[in-house]
């Protein structure tokens, strides 16, 4: 499964693999971080931008900031375009403590927690972790 990983948790994201990788889930599944650059959108790419592009390249949204306020927000976007066959949009609840081992850990954990049970999530909208 790929996740589109949002241009706010670009290092974060490499800590994170790097939990993935050291725990052997990268020997028993397929996961793959893809940046915005590669789907062809801009670091300010808005919120309905960035939706279309993983939904239609079938990818899970990796996200920390992408907020609820406002009409273009991706809580709203979510609200007007998520079906039953969306995939979510996994949202960290705090960037800052992916810096703590423990922290990270737990949010590698529930990450393959949701790729193992991928289709229970479809339609949910967001998920926050850990």
């Amino acid at each position: 499964m790929n996740f589109l990983i949002d241009y706010n948790l670009r290092g974060q994201a490499a800590l994170l693999w790097g939990t993935i990788a050291a725990r052997g889930w990268l020997e028993l599944m397929l996961i793959r971080f893809i940046g915005f650059e590669e789907v062809g959108l801009v670091e300010d790419s808005n919120d309905q931008q960035v939706w279309q592009a993983a939904q239609s390249n079938q990818m899970i949204i990796l996200t920390a900031n992408r907020n609820m306020k406002g009409d273009g927000s991706l809580e709203q976007v979510i609200r007007e375009n998520n079906i039953i066959t969306s995939l979510p949009v996994v949202t960290i609840g705090n960037k800052e403590r992916l810096d703590e081992q423990n922290y990270r850990e737990r949010c590698a954990s529930r990450l393959v927690e949701i790729l193992l049970d991928i289709d229970n999530y479809k339609g949910v909208g967001r998920i926050y972790i850990p």
